[in-house]
């Protein structure tokens, strides 16, 4: 048998992290190897305990989880470590700067169990996942606080590529850019192979920041 994926639970509310925990470990490919309630401790836990996911809140006592994203994920870490933050909608600011600190993803705290445990899943196998219902909203809120913007790199992009770009950050998946586009899934990954290689960025995550930073989306 293969081993399953391990799952690093940080929250600071008990209820919360004992209804993660018990789902994520009643799935057979998935196993819940520690617990704990600010960013500190789920940084310290994750040297010792190498999870595959970090399923990370984000206001929490002693570090937040803004901070403790980009200690185990963020630009210059030696062996990073997948984050995907679970948070509530009111804080889709905080959301957006961990993003920028090298989070894989996002969920709201009330997706459904079934999202959480696929959100784990595509975070682990090296995608990256934005809750689509809101990305739009929370991205291009906040994207114009960062300043300077980047630019400059995406003219080594072509027409059709920066069509591309775009749809993924108004958060449309491989299958609505397809269509929107007329074109195969198999065509849209190629393009998001090619534009995240051209722009030396790591997921699509980074690809929608990008995009709001460098004023290809408003």
């Amino acid at each position: 048998m293969t081993a399953g994926l391990r799952v690093l639970v940080c929250d600071d509310q008990a209820l919360i992290r004992t209804g993660f925990t018990t789902i994520i470990d009643a799935q057979p490919d998935l196993e819940v190897v520690g617990e704990c309630a600010d960013g500190r401790a789920a940084v310290d836990l994750a040297g010792r305990l190498h999870p595959d996911v970090v399923v990370m809140d984000i206001r929490m006592p002693v570090l937040d989880g803004i901070e403790a994203t980009r200690l185990l994920a963020g630009v210059g870490v030696a062996n990073p470590v997948k984050v995907l933050v679970v948070t509530t909608f009111n804080l889709d600011e905080y959301v957006y700067e961990a993003l920028r600190a090298g989070a894989s993803g996002f969920l709201l705290k009330d997706a459904r169990p079934a999202q959480l445990l696929d959100g784990i899943r595509t975070v682990a196998s090296g995608a990256a996942l934005l809750a689509p219902e809101v990305t739009r909203e929370l991205v291009g809120r906040y994207a114009a606080r960062i300043r300077p913007p980047e630019t400059g790199r995406d003219a080594a992009l072509t027409p059709r590529e920066l069509e591309v770009l775009r749809l993924i950050a108004e958060g449309l998946s491989n299958h609505e850019i397809a269509v929107t586009l007329v074109i195969s899934q198999e065509t849209v990954k190629t393009y998001v192979s090619r534009i995240l290689t051209k722009l030396d960025l790591r997921d699509r995550v980074q690809a929608v920041v990008y995009a709001y930073r460098s004023g290809l989306v408003s």
